[in-house]
């Protein structure tokens, strides 16, 4: 019963919060600011699940902007889990097909965050380029989730390149950020899930990188966030 009636509320809230995200982004279209905003209150709707989110962000990031942020990719949870991270002039990159799901789609092109076309090879080649001239030209950060894919229980997935290259092209660096290990933690009929902690860890600059040592830079970043994501998931199972 608890969990038919979770599922109700959290299908009412991406409905809500989006009609509302969507009347107040037609006020300021675009802007920013308005995925920090919508993000701050889809974080919210984690409380429904039974978990409590801690967001650990060192000073060295705080005040960081523009960059591109890369974050461990789950589950379809995320979208109320890691949102409660969402720094201020952060948007991320989002297959273009999703602007036609309906409220979720078109909060998600209102509030500024950029589409692609995954499908067409030509287009897909530009999209680097077309994200680093947007961090560039609008001094906004992007988040971007390098796996590619939600994980779904098998662990940190490798990683592509193309946030390194985003990173490169617009001359900004990368801050990995590591989510705890959700898989088999979340069960819709008990009411206290436990705790995610999501930390972001210190700015990775790429100025002596170039192209060919962008796998590299992948690789050892992979390592980085995995021995964070084991460290962090062990600090929240003692909380459980």
């Amino acid at each position: 019963m608890l969990a038919l009636v979770r599922i109700i509320l959290m299908a009412l809230a991406i409905v809500i919060i989006s009609i509302a995200s969507c009347c107040y982004s037609l006020l300021r279209p675009f802007h920013r600011n308005n995925v920090f905003h919508t993000a701050k209150v889809m974080g919210k709707v984690s409380k429904i699940l039974g978990l409590t989110v801690e967001v650990r962000v060192p000073e060295s990031v705080k005040h960081l902007s523009p960059v591109v942020y890369i974050c461990n990719h789950q589950s379809s949870y995320d979208i109320f889990t890691v949102s409660n991270a969402v720094r201020p002039g952060t948007v991320s990159v989002g297959k273009k097909s999703l602007k036609w799901i309906p409220f979720f789609g078109q909060m998600y092109w209102l509030t500024g965050n950029i589409l692609i076309d995954r499908n067409n090879k030509n287009k897909a080649m530009n999209t680097i380029a077309l994200t680093a001239a947007k961090i560039r030209e609008k001094q906004l950060s992007v988040w971007l989730f390098p796996e590619g894919t939600r994980s779904n229980g098998r662990g940190l997935l490798p990683f592509k390149t193309g946030a390194f290259r985003t990173a490169l092209q617009a001359g900004v660096p990368i801050v990995p950020i590591c989510a705890s290990d959700l898989h088999d933690k979340i069960h819709l009929n008990r009411w206290n899930n436990g705790k995610l902690i999501i930390e972001y860890l210190p700015p990775i600059y790429l100025d002596e990188v170039n192209n060919e040592k962008i796998r590299a830079v992948a690789n050892q970043t992979h390592q980085l966030m995995a021995a964070k994501i084991k460290e962090i998931s062990a600090q929240a199972h003692k909380t459980d």
